[in-house]
C-alpha cells in the first residue's frame, strides 16, 4: 500500500512524495496569482483562462464543448463564463451558416486588450525559472512534458497537445522526430501545446 502523499513524515524518504507535494504547492501559486489578477480586473479565474486560451488557439477549439474538456469543467460552467464575457464586451459568438445552434467564440477588440492585461499573471513564476541553470530547466521540462503525456494516457488530463501523442511524432532509437517538420527534435523543442497537433 502506498504511503499517504501529504504526510510530511512520508516525504522524508520518498522523493516522489516530495515532488507531488512540491507540484501541489506550485499549483497553489498559480491559483493565488490568477485570483489576484482576477480580483484586480473584476473577472473570475476561469474567465481570464478562457480569454487567454481563445486568443491563442484556432477557432475549432473555441467552442463550449471543447473548452469544457480543456479546463476540465462542466459545459454549464463554461456557458456561464461565456455569457458574462459577452455581457462585458470581451467576446462574441460566431455562428456558421450551416447550423444556427452551434457557435464558436472569438475575442472582440476589448477582449484582446483585456488579454494583454491578464496574460502576464504567471510572470513571477517565469522570473524564478529564468534564474535556473539551463541544464536544470531542460531536465525539468523533460520530466513535465512526459508527466503530462502519461496523465493524459491515464485519462486524468482529458486534453493535451504534446508531441508525444501526435501522429507526426516518431521515436527513432533514443531520438524524437517530427514528420511534419521533417526534423529531429531536441528535448527543448518538444511542444506542450502544438498548433499543428493531430492525435494518433
Amino acid at each position: 500500500m502506498n504511503s499517504p502523499l501529504f504526510n510530511p513524515n512520508n516525504q522524508v524518504t520518498d522523493l516522489s512524495n516530495k515532488i507531488v507535494a512540491g507540484l501541489e504547492r506550485i499549483s497553489e501559486a498559480f491559483k493565488v496569482l490568477l485570483w489576484e489578477k482576477a480580483k484586480a480586473l473584476g473577472l473570475s479565474p476561469i474567465q481570464i483562462q478562457l480569454l487567454i486560451f481563445i486568443a491563442y488557439h484556432k477557432m475549432a477549439f473555441c467552442t463550449v464543448t471543447h473548452l469544457a474538456k480543456e479546463f476540465n469543467v462542466t459545459k454549464p460552467t463554461i456557458s456561464d463564463a461565456v455569457r458574462v464575457l459577452i455581457n462585458k464586451g470581451f467576446i462574441e459568438k460566431i455562428f456558421p451558416t450551416s447550423d444556427s445552434r452551434s457557435y464558436t467564440i472569438q475575442l472582440t477588440d476589448e477582449g484582446k486588450q483585456m488579454v494583454s492585461e491578464t496574460e502576464n499573471f504567471a510572470l513571477p513564476i517565469k522570473t524564478q525559472l529564468n534564474n535556473t541553470e539551463a541544464s536544470d530547466l531542460n531536465s525539468l521540462f523533460k520530466t513535465i512534458s512526459n508527466l503530462i503525456f502519461q496523465l493524459n494516457k491515464n485519462g486524468i488530463l482529458t486534453v493535451q497537445r504534446t508531441c508525444y501523442a501526435c501522429k507526426f511524432h516518431q521515436k527513432i532509437q533514443d531520438s524524437d522526430y517530427c514528420n511534419l517538420l521533417e526534423k529531429e527534435l531536441l528535448n527543448s523543442e518538444i511542444r506542450i501545446d502544438c498548433p499543428e497537433f493531430e492525435g494518433k
